[in-house]
């Protein structure tokens, strides 16, 4: 390793008490084998996506961890006038997803005996607080039953990612490859030209994608109407039809912002790929804007109050094709 970077501060470095908070939260991403990494003043973005049609996104604020530290390198004013990105340079990376989650769950993370899962779902057995899966969060420290310390340490632009597990006297090292950071947009989401926003409780929109799977789906068709029904969940496959009818209520509904209807459709798949954040979070903001791309922005329940989001974004299909099972053509439009 390079004596100089040896010799000096690294560029980021952060200490969280649970382990096991960090991988539950990456877990919910977990649909491609690369993410990448952005270091912020706020705290660490993990990005992933799969074909530029699907993206997940992972924010774990500086307040998951007990201590953060992000110190990005100066710029002289020469190389401000002919660099202006530096500091994004210095801090964006790829790394193996996979093997970052394999490396925080190395001391044997057991899902299957939480008093809190539920062996019923059927998305990894978890639910959130709100849902059906115990007396417990998902994050919470009775429930955890874990003292596990990790490390997170990033010294300069092409260093490993090092992480520290300590647990029970037994210290863990492991150095993590890092790769240059792709040209990754963001899937577009016209916030300012939304066709619809709807707020409900995540387990009910998990318990629909479940029931839809029963026809073997390809595709999901979402309507939002301003009349009745409201908001539809419809799927079609080789075994048949099944269409999921939510109402107004407002019990249900929390918050329903649809101006006129909209229908648009997504590879079922694809959205199913958010399932195990759909079976962990207590409530899900559901928003389309006008193009059709989606955005699925779950609230996942931690401990001590505090709250956490997984932004997913889907880029539906174009309208011409909707009715063609054999060809995936999406709008990338927006």
């Amino acid at each position: 390793m390079n004596t100089k970077i040896d010799n000096e501060e690294p560029l980021f470095t952060a200490v969280s008490v649970s382990a096991r908070q960090l991988f539950q939260l990456l877990k919910c991403i977990n649909f491609a084998q690369k993410a990448q990494v952005r270091i912020t003043e706020e705290g660490l973005r993990f990005t992933v996506e799969e074909s530029r049609v699907i993206q997940g996104i992972a924010f774990l604020e500086k307040a998951l961890f007990t201590s953060y530290t992000f110190a990005p390198p100066s710029s002289s004013q020469d190389e401000d006038d002919t660099r202006d990105d530096t500091r994004d340079d210095t801090s964006v990376f790829q790394i193996s997803l996979t093997a970052l989650l394999e490396t925080l769950s190395i001391f044997g993370f057991n899902e299957g005996r939480d008093r809190w899962a539920s062996r019923d779902s059927a998305y990894g057995g978890f639910t959130g607080s709100l849902g059906t899966g115990g007396q417990f969060a998902p994050f919470e420290n009775r429930a955890l039953r874990t003292t596990s310390v990790c490390r997170l340490s990033y010294a300069a632009k092409g260093e490993p990612l090092c992480v520290v597990l300590k647990e029970a006297g037994v210290t863990t090292t492991c150095e993590m490859v890092t790769y240059e950071a792709e040209d990754q947009d963001e899937i577009p989401l016209q916030r300012d030209a939304l066709a619809q926003k709807i707020i409900m409780r995540s387990s009910w929109l998990h318990d629909a994608i479940d029931e839809l799977a029963s026809t073997s789906p390809s595709r999901l068709t979402m309507t939002a109407s301003p009349s009745a029904p409201y908001f539809t969940l419809s799927s079609k496959g080789p075994l048949g039809s099944a269409t999921v009818e939510f109402s107004k209520d407002q019990q249900l509904l929390e918050t329903f912002q649809v101006p006129e209807r909209t229908v648009n459709t997504y590879k079922y798949s694809l959205v199913k790929a958010a399932g195990r954040a759909m079976a962990m979070a207590s409530k899900v903001s559901i928003r389309g804007d006008v193009q059709g791309v989606l955005s699925l922005q779950f609230m996942i329940e931690i401990e001590e109050g505090r709250v956490s989001f997984i932004d997913f974004r889907f880029v539906p299909f174009l309208p011409e094709e909707d009715d063609d099972e054999n060809g995936d053509v999406f709008s990338r439009d927006g």
